[in-house]
């Protein structure tokens, strides 16, 4: 199956965005840590759901979504997507830590694997990985770089005390 993307302008810079038929595959930021890995065809070009994603994320960015509706696809091992769904239990404006995302999914014991798949989460913004914060509410790392990661938690109103 053939995965087409494209990149949009954000307020975090150009974002990349993929999608086949199954649903929406990634979101890279400009500056990315972990690209996702590309399964198949992959192709330039328009697809229905690059548009919704798009429409989705401007709506995001200018303050008026909080959620988002769009089919996802992501590729990644069964721990990874179980963190990944876990991830979208996370309410808009809301941080959680790494233990409690690791509480979440039943594996305490696996904080660092938890971290590493939260790292690894191939469509941030739309599965919240942003809104895990260490358990002193510092910024921990993030794909996509801390700044941008502190302007999406601001965006939310979700910005540590601490850092205000």
């Amino acid at each position: 199956m053939t995965v087409y993307y494209k990149h949009i302008e954000s307020p975090i810079g150009s974002l990349f965005i993929a999608a086949d038929d199954t649903g929406l595959r990634a979101i890279e930021f400009p500056e990315n840590r972990h690209p996702v890995k590309r399964h198949g065809e992959w192709r330039e070009g328009d697809h229905p759901l690059l548009e919704k994603t798009a429409r989705q994320l401007g709506e995001y960015f200018a303050g008026t979504r909080q959620s988002f509706d769009l089919p996802l696809a992501p590729y990644g091992t069964d721990f990874q997507l179980g963190v990944w769904q876990a991830l979208r239990l996370i309410p808009f404006g809301e941080t959680w830590s790494y233990a409690q995302l690791a509480a979440k999914i039943g594996k305490t014991s696996a904080m660092r694997a938890v971290g590493a798949a939260n790292g690894r989460n191939p469509l941030p913004i739309i599965v919240p990985c942003h809104r895990v914060i260490g358990a002193d509410g510092s910024l921990t790392g993030f794909g996509g770089g801390l700044p941008t990661k502190e302007f999406l938690l601001r965006l939310e109103g979700a910005l540590p005390s601490a850092l205000l």
